[in-house]
């Protein structure tokens, strides 16, 4: 007979996760706020700054993917203003097939969907920080 209970979430893992998201999206920030158009990722300066949102992202992605694990798949989809599977899809498409990554696509993903991802990560920490404080 198979145990089929869910194991016990450990939230302070979870926020430390987030913790470690939100530092590597602000950084995303950083380096995206001095691209001034789709062009620049085609400049030398564009493609060591491309690499290295690219590989922020992947580690966004992965550590999504983890905490979505360690949750028992229960704690993305309280954010349903985030496609969770684009967000780690991403990452598989960074890791596996990275020289077809379209720079119009990054682009977009960096202006438009980045501060909803940030925004989103603020508030589930906000909440796991209720979820993980010891009773009183």
């Amino acid at each position: 007979m198979s145990n089929d209970k869910p194991k016990k979430v450990d939230w302070e893992l979870i926020e430390g996760k987030l913790q470690n998201i939100q530092g590597a999206l602000k950084n995303i920030e950083k380096r995206f706020c001095e691209v001034p158009d789709v062009d620049f990722f085609r400049s030398e300066a564009g493609e060591e700054r491309r690499d290295g949102i690219c590989m922020l992202f992947q580690a966004v992605g992965e550590t999504f993917k983890q905490i979505d694990d360690c949750a028992n798949r229960t704690f993305l989809s309280r954010y349903p203003e985030i496609i969770w599977k684009d967000v780690i899809g991403f990452r598989n498409i960074i890791a596996h097939n990275y020289f077809d990554i379209n720079e119009v696509m990054l682009f977009n993903i960096c202006q438009t969907h980045l501060p909803v991802l940030l925004a989103t990560v603020n508030r589930m920490i906000e909440d796991v920080e209720k979820i993980a404080e010891p009773p009183s």
